[in-house]
């Protein structure tokens, strides 16, 4: 099944990076993050944010493990998933990597695997999907 939506960013809170820093030439931050999820994607996720990124030529990798809560199309519950990229400065995405975490699945959303995406529209629109199963 697929169900997609839109969200946005309702909360980016920088975080402290325990121990001790090796320098590059990219700096490496941690984050939390909250977001608002509309459409057959609706609920609301908290998410562990990582990222090596140059504020200056918008280019970097991320990795991110989010906490959803909500409900796909018409299934209410729970799950984690994570997802990755590297975006480069003219606005693309490579390297793309996104996946439920299996076992992780509450209510009617329990059992639930697969995989998914994210893009974001010229407009500055966050379009999110899941292609998934729901087992027992």
């Amino acid at each position: 099944m697929r169900a997609s939506g839109t969200f946005t960013v309702a909360d980016f809170t920088p975080a402290q990076v325990p121990g001790p820093q090796i320098e590059t030439a990219v700096p490496v931050g941690v984050s939390t993050m909250e977001k608002k999820f509309d459409g057959e994607v609706a609920g609301r996720s908290t998410t562990l944010f990582t990222a090596a990124f140059d504020q200056s030529t918008a280019t970097g990798t991320y990795l991110a493990m989010e906490s959803f809560e909500g409900t796909l199309r018409d299934r209410a519950g729970s799950f984690n998933f994570a997802h990755a990229a590297t975006t480069l400065g003219d606005g693309g995405r490579t390297d793309e990597f996104f996946v439920v975490a299996p076992g992780s699945g509450t209510g009617e959303l329990a059992g639930i695997s697969g995989t998914g995406g994210m893009k974001v529209e010229a407009d500055g629109t966050h379009r999110i999907w899941f292609d998934y199963e729901l087992g027992h």
